[in-house]
């Protein structure tokens, strides 16, 4: 039964138990373990890195599929540009470490991000300034509703903020078991990189100075993967087992995207950034969540002390950003829930912002 305890296989260490567990290595094994799956009306939850998931005590009451595929395949390669194919459930940052090795851009400020390749295109994963959208060819999918594998470009994902037709797929209801996975589940990821040799422009504030360069200018390949990797790591961004900052989903709240009107409202010191997500227009601007919650009177490490209504510690806000939820070693579900709900509700309060959460919830939601 350990084997089928979700939080054996998610990076926050919480969840229950699978009533059934199939790890798939091909291709092949993954689209019959799912096609089988739906075929008996069973509950299907697709899990490869476990980075962005938050399951139930309780468990899961259906089939787990574990994605175990890997590889990394040139598909193409012109005086300029490389088509590579990354099986899903290949680890993300391995796929990054192997672009800057050999001189391809378009990734490397997605070093260190946690998870399998796959679940890249579902979240439009993203980071100091590039997401997965910029750099996406196109990917295969089984489709379970026309039973099929089939190709979506960028346009047929209809990209969004951490945000596509995959993820807007999945069930927001805590008890819809049934739509726990999307309806397409990717089977590999297509990227067009660009071949610079050993340096990459820089896009983003922070990491430019970091990097000491100005916004715009370029940088050594190798020189940016490795401060992406120092500035996550102050966050507690990079996974370690040691270190309980880590054990989390990451970034929990997705930063707001809210008009004008509304961030008016708020002090003139709150970060306010442009975007250039779907649907982007004039009217409206990202604000910092991080922001937000810290100036809501959420600290970091906010938990840790007892405060009122928390859970004597199992569970915090990380001591190293405000943005990620942590397990303190002995937390369960029930107990990141109750901390995320805090912070929310509080945000709510104070600034008249609603946050909304960024990983799949499986079994559990919030509560006012």
């Amino acid at each position: 039964m350990t084997q089928n305890l979700l939080a054996n296989h998610t990076t926050a260490r919480v969840g229950g138990p699978a009533t059934t567990w199939i790890t798939v290595t091909t291709e092949d094994q993954l689209t019959r373990a799912v096609a089988d799956t739906d075929a008996a009306g069973v509950p299907l939850l697709v899990v490869a890195g476990g980075s962005n998931l938050l399951v139930a005590d309780e468990g899961f009451p259906g089939t787990v599929v574990q994605i175990s595929t890997e590889g990394v395949e040139i598909i193409e390669s012109t005086d300029h540009n490389v088509h590579i194919r990354v099986a899903a459930g290949h680890q993300w940052d391995d796929v990054v470490a192997w672009s800057v090795t050999q001189g391809l851009t378009g990734i490397e400020a997605l070093s260190g991000i946690p998870g399998s390749t796959g679940a890249t295109p579902v979240q439009n994963v993203g980071a100091y300034g590039a997401d997965i959208s910029q750099t996406l060819h196109s990917i295969r999918v089984w489709d379970r509703e026309n039973h099929e594998i089939v190709e979506l470009t960028g346009e047929d994902l209809d990209f969004g903020y951490r945000d596509s037709i995959i993820k807007r797929s999945i069930a927001s209801s805590a008890t819809n078991f049934h739509q726990a996975s999307p309806r397409w589940i990717v089977l590999t990821v297509d990227l067009q990189l660009t071949k610079t040799g050993e340096l990459a422009p820089v896009r983003y504030t922070q990491l430019a100075r970091a990097l000491n360069v100005e916004l715009g200018a370029s940088a050594p390949l190798q020189h940016i993967r490795q401060t992406v990797l120092g500035l996550r790591a102050s966050k507690g961004m990079v996974l370690d087992p040691t270190d309980y900052d880590t054990w989390s989903t990451g970034s929990f709240f997705t930063n707001p995207i809210v008009p004008n009107d509304v961030a008016a409202t708020l002090p003139d010191e709150a970060p306010r950034f442009a975007h250039h997500e779907a649907g982007n227009d004039a009217d409206t601007i990202k604000l910092s969540a991080a922001w937000l919650i810290d100036h809501a009177g959420f600290h970091k490490g906010f938990g840790l002390n007892g405060e009122s209504g928390t859970v004597e510690g199992r569970a915090s806000l990380s001591t190293k950003h405000t943005l990620a939820l942590t397990n303190r070693g002995s937390a369960t579900t029930r107990d990141l829930i109750r901390i995320a709900s805090l912070v929310r509700n509080g945000v709510a309060e104070k600034w008249g912002i609603r946050l909304v959460p960024e990983p799949v919830l499986i079994g559990v939601q919030l509560t006012d």
